[in-house]
């Protein structure tokens, strides 16, 4: 019975999901008043010729530093993790 209710489940939510994954439209945007904005506004207001850079670095530049700084603490994680050790180190826990 309950293997029933959570197959039930599952397909419930998996039908749920497809519907609204096929509603929605690709390709068009539902408001493009911010992007509107930037294509008018962005070259007078960073200096920079080639929008996707001004948005990304001038208008989004805090986002960009976090999202770049999680990387790297992403990468620092598992260096860490997977770091080789040399034979004549020894640790406390052994």
């Amino acid at each position: 019975m309950r293997s029933l209710a959570v197959w039930f489940t599952l397909v419930i939510l998996g039908i749920g999901l497809l519907f609204t994954a096929v509603t929605i439209p690709f390709g068009s945007p539902a408001m493009s008043d911010m992007d509107d904005y930037f294509i008018a506004h962005g070259q007078e207001q960073t200096g920079a010729n080639n929008i996707v850079t001004s948005i990304v670095f001038d208008f989004r530049g805090f986002d960009t530093i976090g999202e770049a700084s999680v990387l790297f603490t992403a990468v620092f994680g598992v260096s860490v993790l997977f770091r080789v050790r040399k034979k004549e180190e020894d640790y406390e826990y052994e």
